[in-house]
């Protein structure tokens, strides 16, 4: 008989966990106040701030968010550099970026543009903490595909946040790059193509989000062109659908957690979970990606990045807070497992507000059943025992281990060091190599100012133009 997914229900004062995952994770939603004073008394001793992704287990996430010391943040990817430089700008004297490496290398970059060079920081462990969806562009096959790229007339390489500066860089000495976000991936690229005449567009590294932009181009052609211009004025069902026959997509690129959200997942969500929402990241393979945007056409669920996915959570939310009557919105979760402490915070924010103690929220936590072990009680399943690729009995099917290598232990020691000990083994890659008589960094880092350059005004910069015109750096 199939197991049910694990599932945490949030109420305004209490929670129900079903299967061991989410009574794991429920364990951290209610820290020790004492932990969270002594991080409180520490972080403000030292004026640090911390930037966080919504990946941290929780254990690290239900202290931090619990502490009400100003300079904490915790949010997506893009959202992190930002934070860092208004932290900096306050007066935080470091920062302490908890993530993969390229995020700190990310808010490194975006600090020293934004003239806070002199605020050191740091990541939360002296080895390498990678990213398998980094690490696909890191290799000779990604360095193929972008030269072949190159002999494309405009061509544009849409490179995802989710890589390393150096790669940045070495991709830009190559093909006119531009970084970009799980959230503005669509706009960027219908934006570019509004700007550059028969533009060759190059996406990587993340396959299954490349494939799934590929399959929403066409499924975009048939709609009217009123919905086509509501994303973008300037579009209409000829434009994308010529728009997608110059869209190229890195073959060879996936993250380890999204990885899991396969067949075998999907058609469970679909058969078992016919009530709840579906919300699925752009990284899902396929079949969840399937689900999530049929989903999200019946207003139904939604497909896109973790803030997406925290929004619309939060807006069904306040639509039944609207309602008569007692009732649990029901949520799949398709994306990393760590979401669930945001959500939490954000739904018993919702629910206080409304005053409604008879409203519910249960997130579901999909497992791929080859990636559990039968627990032989009333628990049901307990992810990861069996060791599937991006499992581990601090997570589950849908949890990073790269983003768990942060630990509230790690944390406590550096900011007790700061000041007294060389820490230098914790900052970000400096990447001083050269490249065209600038360093790695420099050129890694327009790629990104390229995309804050869009986000500002949405328009791309005449320097990228002119450099995808040229055909040449």
């Amino acid at each position: 008989m199939r197991q049910p997914f694990p599932s945490l229900v949030i109420r305004a004062d209490s929670f129900q966990a079903q299967g061991t995952f989410a009574v794991n994770q429920a364990t951290f939603l209610n820290p020790d106040p004492q932990v969270v004073s002594e991080l409180r008394a520490l972080l403000e001793a030292k004026n640090a701030g911390v930037v966080a992704h919504f990946y941290m287990d929780a254990e690290l996430q239900g202290v931090l968010t619990a502490c009400d010391w100003p300079h904490i943040f915790i949010s997506d990817s893009l959202a992190m550099a930002d934070a860092a430089v208004r932290m900096a700008a306050a007066g935080a004297k470091a920062v302490f970026v908890l993530g993969v490496d390229f995020m700190s290398e990310n808010v490194r970059a975006v600090m020293d543009h934004a003239g806070h060079a002199d605020v050191p920081v740091y990541r939360l462990a002296e080895q390498d903490i990678g990213c398998s969806l980094a690490e696909s562009a890191q290799g000779p096959a990604y360095r193929a595909w972008l030269n072949k790229a190159a002999k494309n007339d405009n061509a544009l390489h849409v490179i995802y946040i989710n890589t390393g500066l150096d790669v940045k860089a070495k991709a830009h000495a190559v093909v006119p790059t531009i970084t970009c976000t799980s959230s503005n991936v669509l706009k960027t690229i219908l934006q570019a193509d509004t700007q550059i005449p028969n533009l060759s567009v190059h996406y990587g590294p993340d396959t299954y989000m490349g494939q799934n932009l590929e399959v929403l181009f066409r499924t975009l052609a048939d709609q009217d062109d009123a919905v086509i211009q509501a994303l973008h004025p300037a579009h209409n069902q000829a434009s994308v659908r010529d728009l997608a026959s110059r869209f190229d997509v890195f073959p060879n690129g996936n993250c380890v957690v999204h990885h899991m959200f396969g067949d075998a997942v999907a058609r469970q969500v679909e058969e078992d979970y016919a009530d709840a929402y579906i919300t699925a990241h752009l990284e899902v393979p396929g079949e969840m990606f399937a689900l999530g945007a049929r989903a999200q056409t019946q207003g139904r669920g939604v497909v896109g990045s973790t803030s997406n996915i925290l929004d619309f959570i939060k807006a069904k939310l306040a639509e039944a807070a609207q309602e008569k009557g007692p009732r649990v919105l029901r949520f799949v979760l398709g994306t990393e497992s760590g979401m669930l402490t945001a959500i939490v915070r954000a739904v018993r924010d919702l629910l206080a507000e409304s005053g409604r103690d008879d409203l519910g929220v249960e997130i579901i936590f999909p497992v791929a059943q080859d990636a559990v072990a039968q627990t032989g009680d009333a628990l049901g399943i307990l992810p990861g025992i069996a060791g599937g690729e991006g499992c581990s009995v601090a997570g589950g099917c849908a949890s990073c281990p790269f983003m768990k290598m942060n630990e509230l232990e790690g944390l406590f020691s550096l900011l007790q060091a700061m000041g007294s000990q060389d820490l230098t083994p914790y900052h970000p890659k400096a990447y001083s190599e050269q490249l065209g008589g600038r360093s790695l960094a420099q050129v890694g880092t327009e790629p990104i100012l390229y995309m804050r350059h869009f986000q500002r005004t949405g328009q791309l910069p005449a320097e990228l133009l002119e450099l995808v015109v040229a055909g040449e750096q």
